[in-house]
């Protein structure tokens, strides 16, 4: 396959186009954002990169808080006017239709019509070129019930999420698989012979989709309901899956 060299620039895709929302409950405005994301799991911290230039920058660096929504692909139209068009002269809520609603934990007020809400506080500003990055915790999270399975947990294929990509905007496509689902192996069905020796496997001797381990192997408990099962290779000291290339060859991880 030929590949052909480009000018560096800022390309990672796709991106959230998220509706950030900053101010207070009394002053507010809302801003499409597509420079965010996650860096770092404990503590829940994320960033967005705002200009200086742009209006609801004092807001940011006034009330350290901000709500990283994250609209559903039906909205793309009021995304990208609220990205173009400056709270200075024009009441974006009121222009696209949105509505403000208050927010579990801070002060600035989520957008009603997106599925997931992320409420933030700054932690630190770092200036960076063009842009000004707010490094902030999550402190709290609120979604749409519809979005939500009967064990409560949110699945973002009934959200229909909006994605950009190099100034594009693009709904996400089909779901392909989840974290972890190419290290796991098929069940056998219970009284059926294995691959090897022909040999009958009852379904007691399966644990969460793998056999169980042997003696030698380190059996730990499981928080989601007392149960053992085995530390597998592709698990780290937290219990957390570790990602397949790590185990490849020839990759070397960087050490501290």
């Amino acid at each position: 396959m030929a590949r052909k060299e480009l000018k560096p620039g800022a390309l990672v895709a796709p991106v959230p186009p998220a509706i950030v929302t900053v101010g207070d409950s009394e002053k507010y405005n809302m801003l499409t954002v597509a420079w965010c994301g996650i860096l770092a799991t404990h503590p829940a911290r994320t960033y967005v990169s705002v200009r200086p230039s742009r209006f609801s920058h004092p807001m940011l660096m006034r009330s350290k808080e901000f709500v990283i929504n994250l609209p559903r692909a039906s909205m793309a139209r009021e995304v990208d006017y609220i990205g173009i068009y400056t709270g200075a002269k024009v009441d974006k809520f009121e222009r696209t239709g949105l509505h403000p609603i208050p927010s579990t934990v801070v002060s600035v007020p989520s957008v009603l019509e997106c599925p997931v809400a992320i409420e933030c506080r700054v932690v630190e500003v770092i200036p960076m070129g063009t842009h000004d990055v707010f490094i902030a915790d999550i402190v709290g999270v609120s979604c749409d019930e519809a979005i939500m399975d009967e064990k409560g947990r949110m699945c973002f294929d009934r959200a229909d999420l909006l994605a950009y990509a190099h100034g594009e905007y693009y709904a996400l496509g089909e779901r392909l698989g989840e974290f972890g689902f190419s290290t796991k192996k098929s069940t056998p069905k219970s009284g059926k012979p294995t691959a090897k020796g022909g040999k009958k496997e009852s379904a007691s001797t399966v644990v969460s989709g793998a056999a169980k381990a042997p003696k030698s192997e380190k059996v730990k408990g499981d928080s989601r309901g007392g149960k053992s099962h085995p530390v597998s290779e592709n698990e780290d000291k937290e219990g957390e899956k570790r990602p397949f290339y790590l185990d490849a060859p020839g990759y070397k991880r960087r050490r501290k």
